[in-house]
C-alpha cells in the first residue's frame, strides 16, 4: 500500500497539481475525503467529497473507519476513509490525498514507509490572500481564518518528506513529477 499525500493551505494550488499528477499517471486514484461542511459552488457528493452530517462523522469516528480526521474549524470535520484506500489498493492503484496539513502529518506519522507527503505553498501569505480573494467562494471572515491557519500551518512544513513552493505552475509541477515518479516506481 503505498499513499501519496499533498497537503497545502487553502489556495496554495495543491488541487490543480492533484488534477495534472493524476492526469499524467494513471496508477494514482483520488481518495475521496469526507466532510461535514456543505457543498461549495459544483461540487458533487462522492466526486469532490463525500458529504455527511456531523452526527454521521462523529458516528464514524467512532466505528474506527477513518484513517485520520480532523476537526479543521469548530464544527466542520474532514476525514479520510480506510474504505476509499481500500477500494483504490484493490484496483492496484496508489492512492492520492489532497487533505489539510494536520491529516497529512497524521498519514505520513501512521504509515512512514509507505508515505510520500509533499506539503505545498504559495510564494507568500500576501498571494495566498489573493488566491483565496479570486476564488470568490469564501467570506471576509472565512478568508481571514484561512490565512490565520495558513500561518500555523507553514510551521510545520519542515515535517513533510518535501515543500513545494508554488510560484510557478509548470515549474512548481515539474519539480513534484520529479518526486513521485521514482515513489511510485520504487
Amino acid at each position: 500500500m503505498k499513499m501519496l499525500v499533498l497537503s497545502a493551505p487553502s489556495g496554495s494550488g495543491k488541487t490543480t497539481l492533484v488534477r495534472r499528477l493524476m492526469a499524467d499517471f494513471p496508477d494514482l486514484a483520488f481518495s475521496v475525503s469526507a466532510t461535514s461542511r456543505a457543498p461549495r459552488g459544483q461540487e458533487q457528493d462522492g466526486k469532490d467529497y463525500h458529504f455527511i452530517s456531523v452526527e454521521a462523522f462523529k458516528h464514524r469516528i467512532e466505528n474506527g473507519d477513518f484513517l485520520e480526521w480532523e476537526e479543521v474549524y469548530a464544527g466542520t470535520f474532514y476525514g479520510s476513509l480506510r474504505s476509499e484506500v481500500d477500494r483504490i489498493n484493490s484496483e492496484g492503484k496508489t492512492a492520492v490525498f489532497d487533505i489539510d496539513v494536520a491529516g497529512g502529518l497524521r498519514l505520513k506519522k501512521k504509515y512512514p514507509e509507505n508515505t510520500l507527503a509533499v506539503f505545498i505553498q504559495a510564494p507568500s501569505l500576501e498571494v495566498l490572500e489573493a488566491r483565496l480573494r479570486g476564488r470568490g467562494t469564501d467570506s471576509e471572515e472565512k478568508i481571514a481564518m484561512r490565512l490565520g491557519k495558513a500561518e500555523q500551518e507553514m510551521v510545520t512544513a519542515g515535517r513533510f518528506d518535501h515543500i513545494l513552493v508554488n510560484d510557478n505552475l509548470d515549474r512548481a509541477y515539474g519539480e513534484l513529477h520529479s518526486w513521485v515518479q521514482p515513489f511510485l516506481e520504487g
